[in-house]
């Protein structure tokens, strides 16, 4: 476990965040051109999906594109990124990453570093080109200097997405407007748990449903002088989803497991899940088919039966950011594939429109919202302007390096509390043992 931590060192160390300053660049009028290989490193078919359909054609037919996908989970990405990386120097030209992602909840590792390439400077874009994108989204790429480090074509707003034939069963109505006055607190959503339980149905899907409504509230970061710090939003969601599990309201499943999916489905008693537009078109989506090959439509599985509020507490959940590494020859691709898909407001309200994202570009967000944009899987619900007020208020000031570890080790940690296998305080030691293990130099 240790190699985590040694590479992290290697990479970064937690950096302040400060503003940009505005430098220009110019954008090149030619078609880019580039070296032969594309070499693109994810950790899920997310990005490629996006590439594929808004860039790829703009590439140079002699172009090939390498994706190096390794899953996320275990810090297993970022454990080969970093490798490659380290490498980046002494491999043939063609062998060199040319782009690569991270999320909000390691992004600082790789910001404030050499290996990431500077938007305005080194990649070519300018103030002018980035102007609509959300701030925190650039906030968290910036480093130590004021220098960006990267790009995103979403901002990740979340709330509480619903089954709108429970909701009319509980609450006697399936309006998003309504459901959301419902559900306007946590006293409230508890509330409304309990009537759930008594029609048999499950509030939530699991343990870890609603740990990053309460996580993304956090007053104080993970890591102060490298010394595990507890916000009150985390007891918070302990004690919230202990009381959930002892009364059956939840099913006891873990996010990502077969049994969370199940309850997306047809024949599911999961009232509603958190998150954000990503996670309705990437997880919920697909989970909800009877069949995956037929037309996705009313009728299919629960499609369409699905509908989106605010939800108790406004968060967000997760980002992926674009990042150019130095040492590619392909700087002229990274600047154009960084200006279609992150500021090009025609893309980017093609692929809210079509994908369901809620986009990183203010204007455009703002002429969906009031468009006539229907969302077929949310029953034909606009629910962009649910994100609006969201999207503007987002803080991550108090992100760190170890935010996925994190999040990762105390959901982990507190599983066999909820099940009753252990107490509190033995949930809590295993925490800090784990944590630890991974990350030698913090401390209690």
């Amino acid at each position: 476990m240790k190699k985590i931590v040694v590479a992290a060192m290697a990479l970064a160390s937690l950096v302040a965040l400060n503003g940009c300053k505005e430098k220009k660049a110019e954008a090149p009028a030619a078609a880019p051109k580039a070296g032969k290989v594309l070499n693109i490193y994810v950790w899920n078919e997310e990005f490629q999906e996006r590439f594929n359909n808004y860039y790829a054609k703009k590439l140079p037919a002699d172009v090939k594109v390498n994706w190096v996908m390794t899953p996320n989970q275990g810090s297993a990405y970022q454990d080969k990124l970093d490798e490659a990386l380290m490498r980046q120097d002494s491999v043939p030209t063609d062998e060199k990453i040319d782009l690569f992602l991270v999320e909000a909840d390691y992004a600082l590792k790789y910001v404030d570093t050499d290996f990431t390439l500077d938007v305005i400077n080194d990649i070519g874009l300018s103030q002018q080109d980035i102007k609509n994108q959300y701030k925190y989204t650039k906030d968290i790429m910036t480093d130590s200097k004021g220098n960006l480090k990267g790009l995103t074509w979403q901002a990740c707003p979340g709330g509480f997405i619903y089954r709108r034939s429970i909701a009319k069963d509980v609450l006697g109505t399936d309006d998003p407007v309504k459901v959301g006055e419902a559900l306007a607190d946590w006293s409230k959503f508890n509330a409304v748990a309990a009537d759930a339980k008594k029609k048999g149905y499950f509030m939530l899907s699991g343990y870890d449903d609603a740990f990053r409504v309460f996580s993304d509230n956090m007053k104080q970061p993970w890591v102060v002088n490298n010394k595990i710090v507890i916000d009150p939003q985390i007891n918070a969601w302990i004690e919230q989803t202990k009381n959930f599990t002892s009364n059956g309201y939840n099913n006891k499943a873990s996010l990502w497991s077969p049994e969370s999916s199940q309850g997306m489905g047809a024949k599911g008693k999961v009232f509603g899940y958190f998150g954000p537009a990503w996670f309705i078109d990437f997880v919920m989506a697909p989970s909800s088919l009877n069949d995956a090959n037929a037309p996705k439509e009313l009728g299919n599985g629960s499609y369409g039966d699905w509908a989106f509020c605010k939800g108790p507490q406004g968060f967000s959940w997760g980002g992926t950011w674009i990042c150019g590494a130095k040492g590619s020859d392909n700087i002229e691709i990274i600047r154009d594939v960084l200006k279609t898909l992150t500021c090009d407001s025609t893309v980017m309200t093609a692929i809210a429109k079509e994908k369901g994202d809620f986009t990183n570009n203010v204007p455009a967000m703002e002429a969906v919202a009031t468009s006539d944009y229907k969302n077929p899987f949310l029953g034909g619900q606009n629910h962009i302007k649910f994100f609006l007020d969201s999207a503007t208020s987002i803080d991550k000031s108090c992100i760190t390096q170890y935010d996925q570890g994190m999040s990762e080790k105390i959901q982990a940690s507190m599983k066999d509390y909820f099940d009753g296998k252990v107490t509190l305080d033995q949930a809590w030691d295993n925490f800090y043992r784990s944590v630890i293990e991974m990350y030698p130099n913090l401390s209690k």
